[in-house]
């Protein structure tokens, strides 16, 4: 902790706090002080945070200092690590919505030392999980492949669903504290009874709904729908006693020996979060054909992530300067792996340097070897049922053709292998119309400015390093470009820049670029192929589901009202019967009402209402992801 003022929401500021402790907090709390819990936390945003000894102090008023004495992993672990000054501690208002104003942490990275202290403890399968890779089942000796959930474990879910549906059905307005810690409690329910993949749902549903209701930057509704569908959808069939293994999931594992690796550099990557976090992460391919990562990501702001560009990380017994290592390569000894692609930096780590390549020779060649359809369609037809979020996000390779501008966007088509070796490559006969998104439109990173450079030059051949927009239909965000071997209109890069340019970072000039080209067309394109996600009636099972989330089961029940035959109608004539139906079905559920004995109005239970919810997303989903698949293998319109 420095000294400089923070407030009570800056994350940066207050330690993170484990779920049970939060949970724990709000469960002792009086019921009579429920109500004034939300408006305790948001009072709490214009309170200063001091230092103290070991920790953290948050004055909440008259004879009442809060003070957070996190552990040795940085993370309050046990409720004695929070202390409130007043008379009615610890069941006080101020210490649990200070608990609660705190980040959320991961059991995983900050777990409680007095359950892995040792003993008959529900952490240690967990741990030894974590050192094999199995499922927690397994670990825990009960989870043998095709097993049915244990009793335990679908009363875990069972909990969890039902937290999950109130939620759903009140929405994030009235999603505060309380029915946060239910689903805190829950979560932690879920990880004693070796539930990780439901678990982790959950504990990104609450940092949803926090960074929903706070108006976080960078917060998008979208991602809040898409995790309490993941959550509805692992507890709701796991309390149904379905005995696929991947509605378990499997406990994070820890990086594994892989002997003696040869990576080489790709581009360097800036890195700006959301909830507090910033640096660099360096791509690498390794000789195997494999993506690894190096990164150095940590507490900070955006200024962290433009320094880092070129600074120096520990890696064992070396110090990696990322800008060097993103246009060259090492030799590891004693290389560590996470299962994600991470290289470990623990202290038996040796390296040595390899000479500077560019992306035409080696194993980063291989990244431009297979047509952008080809790899876009295997990367969205594989699922990883344990990580669903990681689908789409390994670097795709690929030579394009800038074709000019919209708006922020760069058009582009992509290059049709060579037909001779003299012969002018051509784009692809028929191919999409592919759109170039900056990764992050900060003003200190250089994404918009080397894009609208890019723009300004139609018919320029460069080749591309990104990622698949998952979400738009045939966009690309691209990392870094360089030029196309053998072409002549294209990038002019500086000897040292290795024929890359990391579009985060450098920065291109006009002497980098070629001349212009008379006979291009200039300005802004204005007859584009249609986003065929945008453009479709989709966008109204969309709208549902997201007002669903945001809004709760009534804002459902009145827009379908007001919509009428308007909601299906479209939906039937541009061929989407299904989605017609699961739509209709939310809409229908989402105004029944039931009668108690008396014949007075009753609240339904949300049990059916959350059903149709996840039926209605599910089939969204499935839906757009075929549309951004067509996008691009079909031809352009237009």
């Amino acid at each position: 902790m420095t000294d400089r003022t923070a407030t009570a929401a800056d994350t940066d500021r207050l330690p993170p706090v484990l779920p049970a402790v939060a949970a724990a907090a709000v469960a002792a709390l009086p019921p009579r002080l429920h109500k004034r819990l939300d408006a305790t936390v948001e009072r709490l945003a214009g309170v200063p945070v001091g230092p103290v000894d070991g920790g953290v102090s948050v004055d909440c008023g008259p004879e009442a200092l809060v003070t957070l004495t996190p552990g040795p992993t940085g993370a309050v672990t046990d409720a004695q690590q929070a202390r409130c000054s007043c008379l009615l501690a610890p069941r006080c208002l101020h210490r649990t919505a200070v608990l609660l104003a705190c980040p959320v942490a991961d059991p995983a990275t900050h777990p409680n030392p007095a359950s892995a202290a040792g003993g008959p403890s529900t952490a240690e399968p967990a741990s030894r999980a974590r050192g094999t890779g199995r499922t927690a089942g397994e670990a825990a000796g009960r989870g043998r492949r095709g097993a049915a959930p244990t009793k335990a474990q679908r009363a875990a879910a069972g909990a969890l669903w039902r937290a999950a549906a109130a939620v759903l059905a009140a929405g994030a307005p009235a999603a505060g504290a309380v029915p946060q810690a239910e689903l805190l409690r829950a979560a932690h329910s879920a990880r004693l009874a070796g539930l990780p993949r439901a678990e982790s749902a959950a504990l990104r549903t609450v940092r949803g709904l926090r960074a929903h209701r706070g108006r976080q930057n960078g917060h998008r509704l979208a991602e809040l729908v898409e995790v309490l569908h993941d959550l509805l959808y692992v507890a709701g069939r796991l309390s149904a006693g379905d005995p696929d293994p991947a509605l378990v999931g499997v406990l994070r594992r820890a990086y594994q020996p892989d002997g003696t690796l040869e990576v080489y550099g790709v581009c360097r990557e800036p890195v700006i979060s959301a909830t507090g976090y910033a640096g660099v992460v360096t791509h690498l391919v390794a000789a195997d054909g494999r993506q690894l990562s190096f990164g150095d990501v940590r507490p900070g702001g955006p200024d962290r992530a433009r320094d880092c560009a070129r600074a120096v990380t520990e890696m064992g017994a070396v110090a990696v300067n990322h800008a060097v290592l993103s246009r060259g390569g090492l030799r590891i000894t004693g290389t560590t792996v996470s299962p994600d692609g991470r290289l470990g930096a623990g202290k038996g780590v040796r390296a040595t340097p390899l000479v500077e390549t560019d992306w035409a020779t080696g194993p980063v060649a291989e990244l431009f070897g297979r047509p952008l359809a080809e790899v876009v369609t295997a990367q969205l037809a594989v699922e990883d049922p344990e990580d669903p979020g990681r689908a789409g996000t390994a670097l795709v390779g690929g030579d394009l053709v800038v074709v000019g501008a919209v708006g922020d966007q760069v058009l582009a088509r992509e290059l049709a292998p060579a037909a001779g070796a003299a012969a002018e490559r051509v784009p692809v006969p028929d191919g999409p119309v592919i759109r170039l998104v900056a990764v992050s439109s900060h003003p200190m990173l250089a994404h918009v400015a080397n894009l609208r450079r890019l723009a300004s030059r139609p018919g320029l051949r460069i080749r591309v390093v990104g990622r698949l927009d998952p979400d738009r239909a045939g966009t690309l965000r691209p990392l870094a470009v360089g030029p196309v071997p053998g072409e002549a209109t294209t990038l002019r890069l500086p000897a040292d820049w290795h024929g890359r340019v990391d579009l985060g970072y450098d920065e291109l000039q006009g002497g980098q670029l070629p001349p212009r080209d008379p006979a291009a067309p200039g300005g802004p394109v204005l007859a584009v192929g249609a986003d065929a996600v945008a453009e479709s009636p989709l966008w109204r099972v969309r709208r549902l589901v997201e007002l669903a989330v945001s809004g709760g089961r009534r804002a459902v029940a009145e827009a379908a009202r007001g919509d009428g035959a308007g909601l299906a109608g479209p939906l039937r004539r541009a061929g989407f019967t299904t989605a017609a139906a699961v739509a209709a079905g939310l809409a229908a559920e989402s105004d029944r009402r039931g009668r108690d004995a008396f014949g007075r109005l009753t609240d339904p239970d949300p049990d059916r209402y959350a059903w149709a919810w996840l039926a209605a997303t599910a089939h969204l989903a499935a839906a757009e992801r075929e549309l951004i698949r067509s996008s691009w293998t079909a031809p352009p319109l237009g």
